[in-house]
């Protein structure tokens, strides 16, 4: 709780600036500000933990997202750090309900990189490399958070569902479950797993943002201790098997040596004692 005030996270919009929605996350109102009440804050984050970590835990991948300049560092940030993809520049377009397109573009990103490297560039005239070098700038600077993605996310990450409307908009299309920072402007009705906070400070979005990313990496921890644990049992469940081959090769293997004595002191092949 002391994180959180320290970070400014209880501090809302201008109270002519709510949303009637978010009345039931709102403590009080101060100097023209709504507060928000940081006990719903500290109940619905736990409750957002425990969906990004279980989604984590199940494999699934969350995309990060917050476009603008306050959210923009820490996305890229703690999405990084827990391995996940991010989009913190302009939302483009169709990112999730027009994937294929965006797939497509990825792969012509990775095209201009492989024929820049191999020295097809060199070659070109100048104003066409500019051209493309451009190109490839502003690819890498709007999809340089999600390379390698291919696969829709099993949920997204937002912060401030009122700014980013179109990103929360094709999620809800295709059914894909939202975590949110809430602010007193947003409609929390849109997020399944609202989290009462303000969107607009750096330091509340950084240490927020900073335990979703913390819920991924405890998800992904208790992935691999789960199927190294499988692993083990696995053979576990294995040695008795080979243990009984390991026996009957061995008894073949005195058996023949037995035979072999035999058949020397008896002065006969082998063949004819067994």
């Amino acid at each position: 709780m002391k994180l959180l005030l320290e970070a400014g996270v209880h501090f809302g919009h201008q109270t002519r600036r709510w949303d009637p929605r978010m009345r039931p996350y709102i403590f009080t109102e101060r100097s023209g500000i709504h507060i928000i009440d940081l006990q719903q804050t500290v109940t619905k984050l736990n409750e957002a933990y425990a969906f990004v970590r279980d989604v984590a835990a199940n494999g699934g991948r969350i995309l990060f997202v917050g476009t603008k300049k306050q959210a923009q560092e820490a996305i890229a940030e703690e999405a990084t750090r827990c391995g996940m993809y991010y989009v913190n520049q302009r939302w483009p377009g169709g990112m999730l309900t027009n994937f294929s397109t965006i797939l497509s573009r990825l792969s012509y990103l990775d095209t201009l990189e492989k024929r820049k490297a191999a020295g097809e560039f060199d070659r070109l005239p100048k104003k066409e490399v500019l051209k493309l070098e451009e190109e490839m700038a502003k690819l890498n600077r709007l999809l340089g958070g999600i390379r390698g993605i291919n696969k829709l996310p099993d949920a997204v990450y937002i912060v401030d569902p009122h700014e980013e409307n179109l990103a929360v908009a094709e999620a809800r299309r295709l059914e894909i479950p939202i975590v949110a920072l809430v602010d007193t402007n947003c409609n929390p009705d849109l997020i399944d797993w609202p989290i009462p906070a303000n969107d607009d400070a750096i330091r509340a979005v950084k240490l927020l943002t900073s335990k979703i990313a913390d819920a991924v990496l405890e998800g992904t921890a208790l992935r691999q201790a789960l199927a190294e644990e499988a692993a083990a049992a696995e053979l576990a469940a294995q040695q008795p098997a080979v243990e009984a081959q390991q026996d009957v090769e061995a008894a073949a293997a005195i058996d023949a040596a037995i035979t072999e004595e035999l058949a020397e002191e008896l002065d006969i092949p082998v063949e004819e004692i067994k």
